[in-house]
């Protein structure tokens, strides 16, 4: 089993670099998303839940992600949180059956901040991109999937997306073994990564 880190900044390409280095690997590899873990908060007013910053580390259920990580590398399938960024709240009721598979993508802003989780990961990549790229895909999935206003885009980014860039994202770069510039434009980058993908599958063999 083949176990890939994949982080970098809101808007920077996570998602791209991830559906290129799965498009051949098909029923070998299953992704974890980092957002799937955000702690439930449910309690908390509907204001206050607004307000949350989701580009801190403690936002993130680590304990939780690290245990599952760990059943999938001993074989065993796990119940996935469901979260919603519009409720920002983790849902009672339903969950995703992940299973194990040959290689498994954990991606997210957050996936280099954790020790814990770091020293499960075999390959760890770091997508790059300008802040000014970064901003603009983070202000069109903001409005066309989360329903926010453009005022509240620009609002959190400037308070809480990019200050928390520069404090814990920016810095875990250096825990990557694999740097893509240029975000998920970089094919030459790609390729590398999964003829990489690929050899390791095969000397597992």
């Amino acid at each position: 089993m083949l176990i890939i880190g994949i982080a970098g900044g809101s808007g920077s390409g996570k998602t791209t670099v991830v559906k290129a280095i799965t498009a051949g690997l098909k029923e070998k590899v299953v992704v974890i998303p980092m957002d799937s873990y955000y702690k439930d908060s449910s309690y908390l007013p509907e204001e206050e839940r607004q307000k949350m910053n989701f580009d801190h580390p403690d936002a993130i259920d680590f304990p939780l992600l690290c245990e599952h990580l760990r059943m999938l590398k001993a074989g065993q399938c796990v119940d996935q949180p469901v979260y919603s960024y519009i409720t920002c709240s983790r849902s009672k009721t339903e969950t995703v059956r992940v299973a194990p598979a040959d290689v498994i993508i954990i991606e997210g802003i957050l996936t280099f901040t954790c020790e814990e989780l770091r020293d499960q990961m075999d390959i760890k990549i770091f997508v790059d991109a300008d802040d000014d790229d970064r901003l603009m895909r983070v202000i069109s999935r903001d409005i066309l999937e989360r329903g926010k206003t453009i005022e509240k885009v620009i609002d959190r980014y400037t308070k809480t997306v990019k200050p928390m860039y520069l404090q814990f994202i920016e810095p875990s770069k250096r825990y990557a073994d694999i740097i893509i510039p240029q975000g998920g434009h970089n094919k030459v980058a790609i390729d590398v990564i999964s003829a990489t993908v690929e050899k390791a599958l095969h000397d597992m063999k």
